[in-house]
């Protein structure tokens, strides 16, 4: 070593996770070999990806491997890899230290958890989520060393740390190719679920249920008795004196490579089980829970490739946030090429995990050739479309499973609606809304149109903030009388793509907060055509001053067929841009224009045909102006809008309030 070893302390939230991980919230322990083993898998992908690369480094790729190293007498376990391997930089940024986005929340989610369900179930979940992997060392060990060794630099690296919130880093100078993580290993304590880790036979079985796809030799140094007694047995026939001196013999050390190393994704259906399949899919996303779904693709032809996908269960933590990574594993003929292939799955689809192996690639292919390469834009086209159709079979085939995808992939599938074109009818088959139907159950839109009314030409639908406040909007109290189903939809990517998606199966969306609505049949139509006509000259001065009146705030005053009980609502043309989407623009730095809507009296309310009577009496009373002004506050508040000037509208209301007394 040429260099004193630093002290440095873990940071707070960092700190949080190390005492999480020691206290012993998994109730299966047995999966940090698994994180472990993962990473050092990691490493061994990325260093044969340098090699073909062409990458000057300092590390012989021609025998690379896992090992176990178990110390019986010191009770420490050694996980080593010669792989890749960490600069100083990177175990700083990467071991000592969280550097991963979301640590708070996590935090605060695992929190939030842990209060409402007062057990560790949760917080299971939610640290699958994470993905802490080599802290996961701490559950079992009482102290974690790590010794690495960067491919492309000659000096290595060690840190070691006992958990309890400081660690040490120092150079070395001999450090072996790779990587090593040495535990030194708790106590058995079988109530708690900690076992004996230094124990060959728990070691082989640990990796037979969680690595046994790995595609690097996982290798274990295990004494052999069986050349000893074969000796001994063979000795006997020549003398009772040469078997004894014969079986002194100490035997000899046999590596035994512990995993069968066969791709997943190469394996017929009928030779995988589902638990493999599970652990596979935990091993590539570092989650703790079984995914929802796995999808299995084999396409064969003149561009050959397999696919083995997952859905998961639950949605990460990060999966609306910026920094987040996505997309898939890709593969070139089984050698591992890049982690998070964007150009395989598109945004929308982020969640999605799994592996891609390609016959036909450039082993030394780079992301900006991906994004070119006509192979890679008809595997994503493919996998898009049956990722899918997957979803759109469990709607009908286990609805339970689809329920659970929509509630936690909904908000991002719908993103598919804004730039997906190609599959914007697929992605609307397996869309869930909100409606008026049910008020739990959301439905589908073919749901939607076997209920339709018969002559109905639209799919009606408000957007709002939450079900309650659309509910009890003015918009809805026609389509109530008449029981007509509208869709209640209420996630801000909502008031993004009812606006460019114009139909389904040949029926239009239509807002019921925007342009006019007529739910009359032809034959009510002809029946009220005559009140209408009168109706429309008995208001037609109070429209127009009214209209002149609040020109500041509206650009027309009118009647309106959708209202029952309240005296007005504010709608908007067919092709404006509603309120909710305007403020979102205007968050985001864009310069938006005042987009002025229509006030719609009822003219059958008292407070309206109270108003009409008064202005034709004296279109100059005082007062008058006031009145209408505060109909439209109204209006504003009553579909959970915004008054342009509050405190003026609370002094109108205290003053007319103040008459009445």
């Amino acid at each position: 070593m040429n260099t004193k070893a630093e002290t440095f302390e873990f940071q707070v939230e960092a700190r949080q996770l190390l005492q999480l991980m020691i206290h012993s919230i998994y109730s299966n322990k047995d999966v940090f070999l698994r994180e472990l083993i993962s990473n050092a898998s990691d490493a061994l992908d990325k260093l044969r990806l340098e090699s073909l690369r062409g990458t000057d480094l300092h590390a012989d790729t021609s025998d690379l491997h896992i090992e176990l190293e178990v110390d019986q007498e010191r009770r420490t376990l050694t996980v080593r890899d010669n792989g890749i391997g960490m600069s100083h930089d990177d175990v700083v940024q990467l071991i000592g230290t969280i550097a991963k986005s979301g640590t708070a929340e996590f935090l605060r989610e695992l929190k939030d958890a842990k209060e409402e369900s007062k057990d560790a179930a949760a917080s299971q979940d939610l640290i699958g989520q994470f993905g802490v992997g080599f802290y996961s060392g701490f559950m079992v060990a009482d102290q974690v060393t790590l010794v690495t060794r960067h491919a492309t630099e000659s000096q290595g690296t060690r840190w070691e740390s006992t958990g309890e919130g400081t660690y040490t880093i120092e150079a070395v100078d001999e450090a072996p190719q790779g990587t090593s993580v040495t535990l030194r290993l708790k106590p058995e304590d079988t109530e708690d679920h900690l076992y004996d880790y230094a124990s060959s036979r728990k070691l082989k079985e640990i990796v037979k249920r969680y690595s046994d796809f790995i595609t690097w030799p996982i290798r274990m140094t295990a004494e052999s008795t069986n050349t000893a007694t074969a000796t001994a047995t063979d000795a006997e026939k020549d003398g009772e004196g040469e078997a004894e001196a014969e079986a002194e013999t100490p035997p000899e050390p046999e590596v035994e490579t512990l995993n069968s190393m066969k791709a997943l994704w190469a394996r017929s259906r009928d030779e995988v089980t589902d638990e493999e399949y599970h652990e596979f899919y935990k091993h590539i996303s570092h989650d703790w829970t079984n995914p929802l779904e796995t999808i299995r693709m084999q396409a064969e032809g003149t561009f050959e490739y397999q696919a083995l996908l997952f859905i998961p269960s639950q949605a990460p933590l990060d999966l609306f946030m910026r920094e987040r990574k996505r997309g898939v594993q890709l593969y070139v003929k089984r050698v591992f090429i890049m982690d998070d292939c964007e150009e395989l799955m598109p945004e929308y689809l982020r969640f999605v995990k799994g592996v891609v192996d390609a016959q036909d690639l450039s082993l030394n292919v780079s992301r900006e050739t991906l994004q070119q390469d006509r192979q890679i834009q008809l595997m994503r086209r493919r996998l898009v479309k049956k990722v899918l159709s997957t979803v759109k079979d469990m709607m009908s085939a286990n609805a339970e499973g689809y329920a659970t995808f929509w509630r936690e992939f909904g908000r991002a599938v719908k993103e598919g609606l804004l730039d997906d074109f190609e599959n914007r009818d697929a992605i609307l088959e397996i869309s869930s809304f909100a409606s008026t139907h049910d008020a739990e159950q959301p439905t589908s839109l073919r749901q939607y149109l076997d209920r339709m009314k018969e002559g109905q030409q639209h799919i009606y639908y408000v957007t709002g903030e939450s079900r309650s406040i659309i509910e009890s909007s003015p918009h809805m109290e026609a389509f109530q009388a008449k029981g007509y189903e509208v869709l209640l939809l209420t996630d801000p990517i909502d008031e993004m793509w009812v606006g460019s998606v114009p139909e389904f199966d040949g029926k239009q969306f239509q807002s019921i907060a925007k342009g006019e609505v007529d739910l009359d049949t032809e034959e009510e139509k002809k029946e009220g055509e005559a009140e209408r006509e009168q109706r429309q000259k008995d208001f037609a001065e109070l429209l127009s001053w009214m209209t002149t009146t609040l020109s500041e705030q509206v650009k027309e005053v009118r009647l309106s067929s959708r209202l029952t009980t309240s005296p007005a609502c504010v709608v908007g043309d067919t092709h404006d841009v509603t309120p909710a989407l305007e403020n979102m623009f205007r968050a985001m730095g864009q310069d938006m224009p005042q987009v002025k809507r229509i006030l719609e009296l009822n003219p059958t309310h008292p407070l309206v045909t109270g108003l009409r009577e008064a202005h034709g009496a004296d279109g100059s009373a005082d007062g008058l102006a006031e009145t209408a002004e505060l109909i439209h506050g109204m209006a504003l508040l009553a579909e959970g809008g915004e008054l342009g000037d509050p405190a003026r509208f609370i002094k109108l209301m205290a003053d007319r309030l103040q008459r009445t007394l």
